[in-house]
């Protein structure tokens, strides 16, 4: 099924899900595979087809149990459920739709904090230097989430075996990679209207 299945009027977060990214929670028929091969199911509040029912039945409630939900972020995007699923319902596009919208909602679960500070600081990473800085990323990420002192003692180790470089290598045209994550956030904007 495609995006327009949901049309263009459909403001639930299933019909912004499939706008979105063309996938369509109609689609499931709840065998479950998805969840029997997912190796995060137990660390999940819902799992991934209790995910994909809430959004099919999309009663009150529902979608903001499904934005305030830990599953998103815990899911590996390791496409065992996508690999598993005979209906071939993109799940890892779905709990990454998921992610974004309950960050764009300010609806993250507050178990969830500390990927949201990772996530963030691993883009501002990729955008400001065009690649991950692994020094930036962890004084970004220890400074957003206020974990300045866990595994303070391996930084060290790492960088007399050169794994962390003080200065980061940076990318020949940054201004392109600046226009990339421009036209990404005008389009995510654009499909959730």
């Amino acid at each position: 099924m495609s995006a327009t299945t949901h049309g263009h009027n459909d403001d639930t977060l299933a019909g912004r899900l499939s706008r979105a990214t063309d996938v369509s929670v109609t689609r499931c028929y709840q065998c479950g595979k998805c969840t029997a091969g997912c190796p995060m199911a137990e660390e999940m509040d819902y799992t991934p087809s209790h995910i994909l029912r809430l959004l099919q039945v999309g009663l009150d409630g529902f979608e903001d149990r499904v934005l305030r939900a830990y599953s998103p972020w815990v899911c590996l995007t390791c496409e065992m459920c996508y690999a598993r699923c005979p209906q071939e319902v993109d799940i890892p596009k779905m709990m990454d739709f998921l992610r974004a919208e309950s960050v764009r909602l300010k609806k993250v679960n507050p178990r969830a904090k500390d990927f949201v500070s990772l996530h963030k600081t691993f883009l501002d990473s990729i955008h400001y230097v065009g690649r991950l800085y692994e020094v930036g990323l962890i004084a970004g990420y220890k400074a957003r989430s206020w974990h300045l002192f866990q595994d303070v003692l391996m930084a060290p180790k790492l960088f007399f075996k050169g794994k962390l470089k003080l200065f980061p290598h940076l990318i020949k045209n940054r201004k392109n990679m600046s226009q990339i994550f421009k036209k990404a956030g005008t389009a995510r904007t654009e499909a959730a209207k």
